[in-house]
C-alpha cells in the first residue's frame, strides 16, 4: 500500500500536468465556441494527414457528448467526478488495487478524473460570455476542454477527447482485463503476506 504515493507522483501527477498544459494550449490557440457543446469556429490544425487534428470543443456532458446542452449536466457530472475520487480512495484503502495492473489503473484514473474535475471547476470562469455573471452561474457553466480529433478508417471521426479521457479509457481497459486474471491477483496477495 505504501507504493500509492510513488505511483501518484511518478504517473498521475505528470499526466495531470500534461492534461492541463495541453488543454490550456487549446484554450489559448482557438477561439471560444459559440455554444458550450460545439466545436470552435476556427479551422482545425492538421497534425497527421487525414488522421489527427487539434481543435477546441467544450464538453459539458460525458462520453460521446451525452448531456451536452442541458442545464443539469455541468453540476451532475461535477458531482460524479468527486464521487469517483472518493470511490477510488475507498477502494484503495480496502485493498482492491492489489496487483500491478490495478495500481496502474488507479493512477491513471486519478490523473484522468482530477484533470477533468479541474476543468469543470475552473473553465466556466474564463468564458468571455459569462464574465459579469454570478459565481454560481459561472460554476454551472463548467465544461471539459476536448482537443484531440481522430478519424478512424471504418468509424469516421471519433468524438473529440483529451489526455484525461485517454487516461480514463486505458484505466477502464486495465480494470476490464484484470477481471479475467484472478489467479494473478491471488498469487500477488500471497506474495505480499509472506
Amino acid at each position: 500500500m505504501k507504493k500509492f504515493p510513488i505511483i501518484f507522483l511518478a504517473l498521475s501527477l505528470p499526466l495531470y500536468i500534461l492534461d492541463q498544459i495541453t488543454k490550456w494550449w487549446a484554450v489559448g490557440e482557438f477561439s471560444e465556441p459559440r455554444e458550450p457543446w460545439t466545436m470552435t469556429g476556427d479551422p482545425k490544425i492538421e497534425v497527421i494527414d487525414g488522421f489527427l487534428w487539434w481543435t477546441r470543443v467544450h464538453n459539458q456532458g460525458v462520453a460521446f457528448g451525452f448531456g451536452n446542452g442541458t442545464t443539469w449536466a455541468p453540476i451532475v457530472f461535477l458531482l460524479v467526478l468527486i464521487a469517483a475520487l472518493v470511490g477510488i480512495s475507498i477502494a484503495w484503502k480496502k485493498g482492491f488495487f492489489d496487483t500491478k495492473p490495478l495500481r496502474l489503473a488507479a493512477a491513471l484514473l486519478v490523473a484522468g478524473v482530477v484533470g477533468n474535475l479541474t476543468d469543470r471547476l475552473v473553465q466556466g470562469f474564463y468564458l468571455e460570455q459569462h464574465e459579469e455573471k454570478a459565481f454560481v452561474t459561472r460554476l454551472s457553466k463548467g465544461y471539459v476542454v476536448d482537443f484531440i480529433d481522430v478519424k478512424l478508417p471504418v468509424y469516421g471521426h471519433w468524438p473529440t477527447f483529451n489526455v484525461a479521457d485517454a487516461c480514463i479509457s486505458v484505466a477502464a481497459s486495465l480494470l476490464f482485463l484484470s477481471a479475467f486474471r484472478p489467479e494473478e491477483k491471488k498469487e500477488e496477495s500471497k506474495e505480499g503476506k509472506s
